[in-house]
């Protein structure tokens, strides 16, 4: 076990559920018009629990202890029930969509500004300052 392996704490299993949450509101956007699309999120409060959870079970592994995205969305992932359903099946509504969208990006940029924050900090120690 480094110094630094444990650095971001839980805010680097945050930036990848972020980041995974992202892809699937953009995924939904791209797919508006696409029949029998059904619009997907990921829980990331239940995300966010198991990655805390796993990472107080056990520290001290390094890449054997990385989340897998794959093994993430089969527990997290949700469909969304659409309050006006089109007549093709698609249960994406482009403005939700849109809304989540902001919100979330705001929430990655947050977690990513938290990081930027913890390096400067390690490098001011590592200058002495």
């Amino acid at each position: 076990m480094t110094i630094f392996s444990d650095v971001f704490g839980v805010h680097e299993q945050a930036i990848k559920l972020r980041q995974e949450r992202l892809s699937l509101i953009a995924q939904n956007i791209a797919n508006a018009d696409t029949p029998n699309y059904q619009a997907k999120d990921l829980d990331f409060r239940k995300a966010m629990k198991q990655a805390s959870d796993h990472l107080s079970v056990d520290l001290s592994k390094t890449k054997s202890s990385h989340l897998d995205g794959n093994q993430l969305r089969g527990g997290d992932l949700i469909y969304r029930t659409p309050l006006n359903p089109a007549a093709d099946g698609n249960t994406v509504e482009v403005h939700y969509e849109q809304q989540e969208f902001g919100k979330e990006s705001g929430r990655y940029m947050a977690t990513l500004q938290f990081i930027e924050g913890r390096i400067g900090s390690i490098r001011r120690a590592l200058r002495g300052e």
